[in-house]
């Protein structure tokens, strides 16, 4: 028989984890719904790299091809996917979670706090490889191929949203450690360096002095080469890996900092 007692003071129930997994998904689907909100920040990824692209072509295309360049256009969509993949992430919208106080609500939850991150990252690399379509789109009606195939196709979107992802533990690492809207928007102007100071008009051979020598260290000019290789040359792994090896070394660097940001603002938190 049921006591007075126990009438009164019902046992205590406690929420359960949902898991990681979840956490996950539930950070992505939200940033992705935010999108629609904040085109601000996605649309000059579309206008940047089509504008240097159609540019670049129109001025530089003979002066290229005289070089030795065969396929001038192919030879510089990758830039154009790069300059649309590199920056895009929700760390803005990270800040303004931060400033509203949302993102400190979201410590007193049992959520994984990885996963406030690596939630939003998911949805950066949903966001990066679908800017890569509309691009990939204007240079096939302007007659870039692939000898790779559709299948070199999607490998080509995946390595760029690879490199997409890579990058964004940079702006990441800004928005947790200053919460400033400035400083983040700011943050694409670290890899200006990366897109100049490498093969982005002359291949690797035709270029001389300390800019060759950049070159060789720079992880964009791999990058681009990998990228090249599925349009013009087949599948050449000597190409492929190397790129790839720069996305790792990239994003094991920004992703350190990234996270030590986190660490560093739960702690505050």
């Amino acid at each position: 028989m049921t006591t007075t007692r126990e009438q009164h003071h019902p046992a205590r129930v406690e929420g359960r984890r949902a898991g990681f997994p979840r956490d996950l998904v539930s950070v992505a689907i939200r940033a992705l719904r935010s999108i629609p909100r904040d085109l601000e920040t996605v649309i000059p990824a579309l206008i940047i790299p089509v504008f240097f692209f159609v540019v670049n072509i129109g001025a530089l295309e003979p002066v290229a091809e005289a070089t030795g360049v065969k396929d001038f256009r192919a030879f510089q969509l990758p830039v154009a996917i790069i300059f649309a993949v590199t920056g895009v992430s929700r760390a803005s919208g990270l800040v303004t979670d931060i400033s509203s106080g949302y993102f400190d609500r979201l410590l007193l939850t049992p959520m994984r706090r990885s996963a406030l991150l690596l939630g939003l990252m998911i949805a950066d690399l949903a966001l990066v490889m679908a800017l890569c379509v509309p691009v990939l789109i204007l240079g096939v009606a302007v007659g870039v191929g692939f000898d790779t195939g559709l299948l070199g196709a999607v490998v080509f979107v995946f390595i760029a949203g690879l490199w997409g992802l890579a990058y964004t533990g940079f702006p990441y690492a800004i928005a947790l450690r200053t919460g400033s809207p400035g400083a983040v928007n700011s943050s694409f102007l670290l890899f200006f360096p990366f897109a100049f100071l490498t093969t982005s008009f002359l291949p690797q051979d035709a270029l001389t002095g300390w800019l060759a020598t950049i070159a060789d260290y720079n992880p964009v000019t791999y990058i681009l080469a990998a990228l090249r290789s599925l349009l013009s040359s087949g599948w050449v792994w000597a190409d492929l890996w190397p790129g790839l090896l720069a996305i790792i070394g990239v994003g094991s660097a920004s992703f350190t900092l990234a996270f030590t940001a986190l660490r560093g603002r739960v702690s505050r938190g």
